[in-house]
């Protein structure tokens, strides 16, 4: 085990850590509590729960529709099974302070939402699959 003092937002934590080498057991980590820090820590702030995903399996041969740009999803427009039209506005996602329709590449079915309402995504990261 290798101890290392680790400083995240004025706080400081004593970490201890496993080095794993050639195959060897799981690591494990343990953190002890915070060191005393020569100034007054910052209020903590509560981690935001994140909305839980929808469906995400996506089926065999769907096409995938991916988040252009991280964001948070505003609304969902369509429903699984819906049919949609080339350039149908899907979803609405919200980067940068400005609202992004995502638009239907062609025309299908919705076969899975993998993201609901409230969520956050990420660069490349699955919202919905047509069929």
């Amino acid at each position: 085990m290798k101890k290392f003092l680790i400083k995240v937002n004025g706080n400081q934590y004593e970490v201890e850590v496993e080095e794993i080498r050639d195959g060897a057991s799981a690591p494990q980590v343990s953190l002890s509590a915070p060191a005393p820090a020569a100034s007054a820590p910052a209020p903590a702030q509560e981690p935001k729960a994140a909305a839980p995903k929808k469906d995400t399996a996506v089926p065999a041969g769907a096409v995938v529709i991916k988040a252009p740009m991280p964001g948070t999803i505003l609304n969902i427009l369509v429903n699984q099974g819906d049919t949609v039209k080339k350039g149908q506005v899907l979803l609405i996602l919200e980067a940068m302070k400005m609202e992004n329709e995502i638009v239907a590449p062609n025309d299908g079915t919705v076969a899975s939402i993998n993201v609901s309402k409230g969520s956050s995504v990420n660069v490349g990261e699955v919202l919905l699959s047509l069929s």
